[in-house]
């Protein structure tokens, strides 16, 4: 009587019972996996090569073989049927892997796009700093520009007599600021006090 009591009744609805459920197996992705891995091999040689020998062979066997041997007469209906099923399951399969392909190739032209966009709009930030940096260099005075505006304002002090330090030890000390080593002929001049 227990075991009676176990079995599932028709006239009563299923109480917390684990419903039937797809395996993991076959899943979406998984199926995809294979109908694409399938849609390669077909379009392979050697799928196409395969082919045509079982097609060869299967012809040559209910041709050539024993009538007693023989299980598919010449109009060959049941490769026929072979034939038809495996072009009926293999369209679908491959419009999947087709469709699988395509929604990859949507994906990865998305991201080029954002990447495409995210690369100019670095570079057009680059290219308004270095914009930025032309204008401000040329309001900036250079080295070379410093040097003969201080060289020209010597020799009008030279010319107007108000110079108590010689020239070259002026340019003797501005090398050494420079980072420069002042040269022997430099070294043998003194403070003029």
């Amino acid at each position: 009587m227990a075991e009676r009591d176990r079995r599932p009744r028709i006239d009563q609805p299923r109480e917390g019972g684990r419903r039937f459920t797809t395996p993991t197996v076959f899943t979406e992705e998984a199926f995809g996996v294979v109908s694409e891995k399938f849609a390669r091999y077909m379009g392979t040689p050697y799928f196409l090569i395969g082919m045509t020998v079982f097609v060869f062979v299967w012809v040559g066997w209910n041709v050539l073989a024993p009538v007693s041997w023989r299980f598919d007469p010449y109009p060959f209906i049941f490769l026929t049927l072979i034939l038809s099923l495996q072009a009926s399951y293999a369209a679908p399969l491959i419009l999947l892997a087709q469709n699988r392909q395509a929604d990859r190739d949507r994906f990865a032209l998305e991201q080029d796009r954002s990447r495409d966009e995210r690369n100019l709009a670095d570079t057009e930030f680059l290219t308004r700093e270095v914009a930025a940096l032309r204008i401000a260099l040329r309001d900036q005075a250079t080295r070379d520009f410093v040097r003969g505006e201080l060289r020209d304002l010597l020799d009008e002090l030279e010319e107007r007599g108000l110079v108590l330090v010689r020239r070259e030890e002026l340019e003797a000390a501005y090398e050494a600021s420079a980072g420069r080593v002042p040269s022997t002929a430099d070294e043998g001049l003194g403070s003029p006090t």
